[in-house]
């Protein structure tokens, strides 16, 4: 899905039914929605508001998504947190809408003063990002039934990825696979990997399912955690899955798709203040179970998304956004270096979780 394809077209018609007239301005770096600033000025000052436009070729029962979101938002603010996303209303008193061409819209209050971290730069951002998970993890563990709605079946089926990449490489309808030929036998040199954690006797948690370093809000001031965004594919899970996605996200410092794959590695520090970090607000209910796996969730997390990646880009970019021809085969690259780097150190990664959780 290429940048073209994402207009601000309905942005002015979805605003009307929340009342709400504004300047729009592109907004963020994510790979799904469409998402655009809104900017109110009026006497009594300036108010910003994030408007999305929801991609219904990945989330295609955007009821069920918006059911889910509405049930996490609304516990995570009667939870405690001083400071949580929430859904604005429209005029008619609905949490989201469909406009004229069957577009699905929601809209965010803006949380000022904060910031997201696209590249990890420090320790200190990875403590705060990874007390965060941990914090909105225990959060989950009340919220009340029934069972979230599974709006992306299979997403951390390691599985279930090797499947569809098994398939775009036979298909090969981009005539792409030539390109990408060490990459898929890379991938498949590690298939073994897929159903470890289905072996393990993992507890089922609600986890969040995508926590990369920019889905916490920072203090602009202070640094300090303000909360977890991008809630879409909060659902039942394993806490290693988060864990593990932290380890891909948190512990290089290199961009997502870095063409310079020297720059591809893992930094023992940021593992050490990951694990850390996570130990403190999540250490008191997880199982042994869970403990023995937070190393090998690093490396199973980075391998699964390098798949997903690769599949993409096999299959013609249709899931990920891209701004330029390869970019997908880029970040996969990027996600096998690192993997690389994880299995090189995959020894002191067990010592650094062992010294900290036992």
């Amino acid at each position: 899905m290429s940048e073209a394809q994402i207009d601000d077209g309905g942005c002015a018609d979805a605003l009307a039914r929340y009342g709400l007239p504004g300047e729009l301005s592109p907004h963020g770096s994510g790979h799904i929605h469409g998402s655009w600033l809104v900017t109110q000025r009026s006497g009594a000052g300036v108010a910003r508001f994030l408007l999305q436009r929801m991609n219904e070729d990945v989330f295609r029962d955007v009821a069920a998504l918006m059911e889910n979101v509405e049930r996490v938002t609304g516990h995570l603010a009667t939870a405690g947190d001083a400071r949580s996303l929430e859904l604005v209303k429209t005029v008619d008193g609905k949490n989201w809408h469909r406009d004229r061409q069957g577009r699905a819209w929601r809209l965010f209050p803006f949380l000022e003063s904060t910031r997201s971290v696209e590249v990890v730069c420090s320790t200190d951002e990875v403590l705060e990002a990874s007390r965060a998970f941990g914090e909105f993890q225990r959060r989950m563990m009340s919220l009340p039934g029934p069972r979230l709605r599974e709006v992306l079946p299979g997403f951390h089926d390691t599985s279930r990825r090797f499947g569809a990449l098994r398939e775009a490489v036979e298909a090969d309808g981009m005539n792409h696979a030539g390109a990408a030929r060490r990459e898929i036998d890379f991938a498949f040199e590690r298939a073994w990997m897929a159903d470890v954690l289905a072996r393990a006797g993992l507890p089922e948690r609600i986890a969040h399912n995508d926590t990369k370093l920019n889905n916490v809000l920072l203090d602009e001031r202070t640094g300090r955690r303000v909360c977890v965004i991008d809630l879409d594919t909060v659902m039942e899970g394993a806490s290693v899955h988060d864990f593990g996605d932290m380890a891909r996200t948190m512990t290089c410092a290199a961009a997502e798709d870095e063409r310079d794959l020297a720059r591809v590695r893992l930094e023992m520090a940021y593992f050490e203040a990951l694990t850390q970090g996570y130990w403190e607000t999540a250490g008191d209910f997880l199982l042994r179970v869970e403990i023995d796996l937070l190393a090998f969730s690093g490396r199973l997390m980075t391998l699964e998304t390098g798949v997903r990646f690769l599949t993409d880009f096999l299959s013609g970019d249709r899931y990920y956004r891209t701004h330029r021809a390869g970019q997908n085969l880029d970040r996969c690259r990027t996600q096998f270096a690192l993997l690389r780097s994880m299995e090189e150190q995959e020894a002191a990664m067990e010592r650094a979780v062992r010294a900290i959780a036992g």
